[in-house]
């Protein structure tokens, strides 16, 4: 049995040169760890530090944190993020990535109670979601959008703005009304986001707690425009901006910081928002205080296509006048806001018979008041309005008829047969012949044939008024007349009726041409044998009545009347006479038509087709010979109304 023991390893001996190096070594290390000692010390700090921000609960208690997260709809469908903060010193950074945008804190903490999601989508702007959480730096937030969009954030005070714009498309820009930008708006133009239509130069900014001043010089040199900056323009801010029209920046910062701005020219003065309204408003009572001490002048102004009354009215509510002519409304204690185009101080009188206007103001208003006065004093272009009422009729009328009987004396057949053998044995060819061989001297003696004392038995001729003929056929026999007659007509009408008004009128005056007939009829009042006959009478009239409005484009708008009415018969009122009855058609519309156009503004079309059969029952439904024991009309009637109407323009030039 072999035992080891291997608890302990005997040490190797080495030379005695390996001892002298460790010696040396030692002596190194020792002096590069005393170098390296703050350098630990530092690092060591650093992780602690770390450390500590990265556990909430370990951080220092006058951080800084999230107090509040608000989301609001903003001008244009924009969605704007809040963030609140309990102090300052927060340095929050924007950055985009791919649809969605991310705000990163590094130094500020988000309490539990706003770590949540928030659906924003029932706003309707870009951002569709927000996502708030802490992380080991800080805090962060990632808002989901959807579509294109532009971000862009500032800082004012305590509160960080995250404002997200939609991007207009092409089609949509072009159906935007375009509006003047920084670079092209007048001077006294506030900007405003949901009018204002940003077309300045892309510009990124990307700040921490700046001057205002500073980023304002910035902005003139991308925009090169001179801006001047009141002494009261202080303050800092922090934005970041990518690739934001330079004009929209400034109104950015000027929104963050309660300032406006005014332009003249190439010029922009930037000032606080109360200085410039301060400023504005003594540039206003300086110049009411300046029209107070001015002298007044008088000016004639003659008028020559309106009306004199008419234009001083429009001038100044205060303005009267009277049969004499003249009127004006006196200064008095009115203000000039309250006085039109007139200062506190001015007047308008107008004379009547020469169509004149007396001015008396100071010389700004007076020449304001010439110059609006030759705008309006101008000549009315007029308008021919020609109608044409077209009303064409059409009637076929068709009718057969037949009539059929047998005559025959009162006597039985065979004594009559036997009496006509004895007495008229030289013929018995017909009634005349007979009656021509057996008498001598009229009336025969004895008679022919005895009278006849039966009539027709059908009798269903055509009725219809001015029969154009008929066919008759008679047949004779031992004592009996068989008589048939055959009846047809048919009648055609056509007739078209043609009326053409025309009139000239004014633009935008009415104007009536009328032109017919009053119709007299007898009416009885009273009761008992205190009658009290009255003539009363009814008009059937062609009238026109139309009121044009020339449009700016050379159209003519026409809010017309048409009506013509006839005389269709009289109702019979018994012993009381006859009363008319008219027959009446009328357009009342409104319509717009091109100059010369001719249009159709109304038509009314009839149609009547009627078939009556009059017959023998039984007999007059046997084929072919029913045609003896019936009566058959057929009756088609057509009748078409239409109106037309054509505008032309008469353009009148003015003289000097």
């Amino acid at each position: 049995m072999t035992v080891t023991n291997v608890k302990q390893q005997r040490p190797v001996r080495r030379p005695s040169s390996l001892g002298a190096c460790a010696v040396g070594l030692a002596v190194g290390l020792y002096a590069a760890s005393a170098a390296a000692l703050p350098v630990v010390a530092a690092a060591t700090m650093a992780q602690s530090a770390t450390g500590a921000m990265a556990d909430p609960a370990k951080r220092a208690p006058n951080a800084v944190s999230v107090s509040a997260i608000d989301f609001k709809r903003g001008d244009g469908g924009s969605g704007k993020l809040i963030l609140r903060f309990n102090g300052e010193g927060a340095a929050p950074d924007l950055r985009n990535m791919g649809s969605s945008v991310v705000v990163d804190i590094g130094n500020a903490q988000l309490p539990a109670s706003l770590q949540r999601p928030i659906n924003v989508s029932d706003f309707a702007t870009p951002v569709q979601r927000i996502d708030a959480r802490a992380t080991s730096s800080g805090a962060q937030l990632v808002l989901g959008t959807q579509g294109a969009f532009e971000s862009m954030a500032y800082q004012s005070g305590n509160d960080y703005i995250v404002e997200i714009v939609p991007r207009a498309t092409p089609v949509a820009a072009k159906a935007q009304p375009a509006a003047p930008a920084m670079g092209a708006a007048a001077m006294g133009a506030t900007s405003s986001n949901s009018a204002v239509r940003y077309n300045g130069k892309p510009v990124t900014f990307n700040f921490q707690d700046v001057p205002v001043r500073t980023v304002l010089q910035l902005i003139a040199e991308e925009s090169n425009l001179n801006i001047v900056a009141a002494d009261t323009v202080q303050g800092n801010v922090t934005l970041r901006l990518i690739n934001v029209p330079w004009d929209q920046a400034l109104d950015i910062v000027l929104q963050a910081k309660s300032l406006d701005k005014r332009r003249s020219g190439n010029v922009v003065w930037v000032a606080p928002q109360a200085e410039i309204a301060k400023f504005e408003q003594d540039k206003e009572d300086a110049r009411i205080s300046l029209e107070e001490r001015a002298e007044k002048v008088t000016e004639y102004i003659p008028i020559n296509y309106g009306n004199a009354e008419d234009i001083a009215k429009l001038l100044t509510e205060e303005s009267k006048g009277n049969a004499q002519g003249g009127g004006g409304g006196q200064g008095g204690g009115q203000n000039s806001q309250d006085r039109g185009f007139l200062s506190s101080r001015g007047s308008i009188s107008f004379d009547k018979r020469t169509n004149t206007l007396l001015v008396i103001d100071i010389p700004q208003r007076v020449a304001n008041i010439r110059n609006l006065v030759q705008q309006l004093d101008k000549p009315v272009d007029q308008v021919v309005i020609e109608a044409r009422i077209v009303i064409a009729s059409e009637n076929v009328a068709r009718e057969l008829g037949a009539k059929f009987g047998i005559s025959g004396s009162a006597r039985d057949g065979k004594a009559y047969f036997s009496d006509t053998i004895a007495h008229n044995i030289a013929t018995q060819n017909s009634f005349v012949n007979a009656a021509n061989q057996n008498s001598t001297t009229p009336p025969p003696s004895p008679a022919v044939l005895p009278s006849i004392s039966r009539g027709l038995m059908s009798n269903l001729p055509a009725a219809l008024e001015n029969p154009a003929g008929s066919l008759a056929l008679s047949i004779l026999n031992a004592g009996y007349a068989l008589d048939v007659e055959l009846s047809a007509i048919q009648e055609q009408g056509r007739g078209e009726v043609i009326s053409n008004p025309r009139i000239v009128t004014s633009n935008q005056k009415e104007s009536v041409i009328k032109q017919g007939k009053e119709i007299g009829y007898l009416t009885i009042t009273g009761t008992g044998a205190a009658l009290t006959p009255t003539v009363n009478f009814k008009e059937a009239l062609l009238e026109l009545k139309v009121t044009p409005t020339i449009t700016n484009d050379g159209r003519v708008f026409l809010n017309l009347g048409v009506k013509k009415d006839e005389l269709d018969g009289f109702v019979s009122a018994g012993s009381f006479g006859d009363v008319p009855q008219i027959a009446k058609r009328e357009v009342n519309t409104a319509v717009l038509v091109d100059d010369g156009q001719t249009v159709v503004i109304g038509g009314v079309y009839e149609f009547s087709d009627r078939t009556d059969i009059a017959k023998v029952p039984f007999l007059g439904d046997i084929p072919f010979l029913g045609n003896l024991f019936r009566n058959k009309s057929r009756s088609k009637e057509k009748a078409e109304l239409l109106v037309f109407v054509t505008p032309k323009v008469m353009r009148v030039a003015q003289r000097n």
